[in-house]
């Protein structure tokens, strides 16, 4: 079972915990092609079998997300989680959705980003967070970022909530794009909830859920129409065709002639059989991910 499964990640779950739930399931390898916050739902593709070589390409996918954005209240985490540090009236003439639409418009294009605190990202050796637990001060490194685009939703004056939909690169923390936003708007705020639309060309509508898959697990006619076929990935890859007098020397390991440019390709017999995925490199095709 090689290919790629989009789940639709439930809420308290961390995306190891998806895997170990999927891997226990259908009895394969998997691996996830990047972290979701537990407190956050979404699109989560698991790679499966030799669709986890594929993770190196999976990676730097640009991403969707829907967030609700709590206003008037800070937290420590910058999200649901973490104790209340501030509180802040909201003026009401900032939930004007013109004033609202031109502050989040505001955040449109390339820009510089101060991550939360509270994030997986390390330090000389040691996570944030691992700082922050220990009440230890700590340079947070800032990482460029783009906003592609960011659309009001919907909004609840009374609740003081916001509701938006973000395009971004990979590496935006949505948590910190929420308190920014709120700033603009004169106040503080956290990410309330937030959902993962999109990962590249990864939809939510292609997603299923836990329970979809434990009722489905043994169906193998249904697991076959959800999974991604490492084919389907490549399906707009370059081909290059292996000559059945080349064909053992290529599962071999020996790089063969080409006049390919360098890249990604997608590899197939002279029966038009696919195998799986090469490399070019100098005029050299050589094997990467190989499913025969």
């Amino acid at each position: 079972m090689d290919g790629i499964l989009i789940i639709n990640k439930p809420k308290n779950y961390t995306s190891n915990d998806i895997v170990n739930k999927v891997k226990k399931a259908l009895n394969t390898k998997v691996g996830h092609t990047g972290t979701l916050d537990p407190n956050a739902t979404g699109v989560l593709p698991l790679l499966l079998g030799k669709g986890t070589k594929f993770s190196k390409y999976l990676i730097n996918h640009d991403k969707k997300y829907i967030a609700t954005l709590q206003l008037g209240i800070k937290t420590s985490t910058a999200d649901v989680e973490g104790d209340v540090i501030e509180e802040k009236e909201v003026d009401t003439s900032v939930l004007e959705s013109k004033n609202i639409n031109n502050v989040l418009k505001s955040f449109i294009g390339k820009q510089v980003q101060t991550p939360p605190i509270y994030s997986a990202i390390k330090v000389k050796g040691k996570k944030l967070y691992e700082y922050a637990r220990n009440n230890i001060d700590v340079e947070i490194p800032k990482r460029n970022i783009e906003i592609y685009s960011i659309n009001l939703i919907d909004m609840n004056p009374e609740k003081n909530e916001l509701k938006f939909e973000v395009e971004c690169s990979k590496g935006t923390y949505i948590r910190s794009l929420c308190e920014d936003i709120a700033e603009n708007l004169n106040t503080v705020g956290y990410m309330k909830e937030l959902q993962r639309a999109k990962a590249g060309e990864f939809e939510i509508s292609q997603s299923i859920t836990m329970e979809e898959l434990s009722e489905n697990k043994n169906n193998i006619d249904w697991l076959n129409k959800k999974i991604i076929t490492l084919e389907d990935l490549l399906k707009n890859t370059d081909k290059i065709i292996i000559k059945s007098c080349d064909f053992d020397k290529f599962l071999n390991g020996v790089k063969l002639t080409t006049n390919n440019k360098d890249g990604l390709y997608a590899i197939y017999t002279e029966d038009n059989k696919f195998i799986g995925s090469g490399i070019v490199e100098n005029k050299k095709v050589k094997r990467d991910v190989i499913l025969y």
